[in-house]
């Protein structure tokens, strides 16, 4: 993740309710492997979630659910290790839901569930942009796999997760034929 780009923000979006289209959005995440020397790659998906854009803006709610099963590095063998019981237990936990309620300034304060375990987490919004009837959204955020209960393999997985949120959200659901 690059945390030193010029970060550009436009207006927000307009009020109201709008669905996240988890085909246009994504969670990427870098980390650390095999004692911090090597640097991991991954994504999870969104399997679904809204945005309420309220006035005042900091009344803003963000609820998102994550497949906790969609965890891929692009290496099978790790892919399936952090699926078991000894990382994520997708099997018990299949779901990581995140919701916010509170935006301060460019920070959206939330709660992150992993494996039954919530924990608050702050998003940077890093920008966004609107059209009509849409908006697009970046934000960042590091998360410290311990918290959640994920403590498997300590010095060779690595505890921060630094996380990119790439997210399309559209009112009231799917994008008319004039947002593709």
């Amino acid at each position: 993740m690059d945390t030193n780009r010029t970060t550009h923000t436009t207006a927000a979006p307009a009020l109201g309710h709008y669905e996240i289209d988890p085909d246009a959005s994504i969670i990427e995440f870098t980390t650390r492997h095999v004692f911090g020397l090597l640097p991991v790659r991954g994504t999870f998906a969104i399997r679904s979630g809204s945005i309420d854009i309220n006035e005042p803006l900091d009344d803003c709610a963000v609820r998102v659910e994550l497949d906790a099963a969609s965890f891929a590095t692009g290496s099978r063998q790790r892919d399936d290790a952090v699926r078991s019981a000894r990382f994520l237990d997708t099997a018990r936990h299949p779901l990581m839901t995140f919701a916010a309620d509170r935006l301060d300034g460019t920070t959206l304060h939330g709660t992150l569930t992993v494996r039954g375990i919530a924990r608050p987490v702050h998003l940077s919004v890093a920008e966004s942009a609107s059209s009509a009837g849409s908006f697009t959204a970046r934000a960042t955020a590091r998360v410290d796999r311990t918290v959640f209960g994920v403590t498997a393999s300590r010095g060779m997985a690595g505890r921060h997760l630094d996380v990119a949120v790439r997210v399309r959200c559209v009112r009231g659901g799917r994008p008319l034929a004039q947002d593709l």
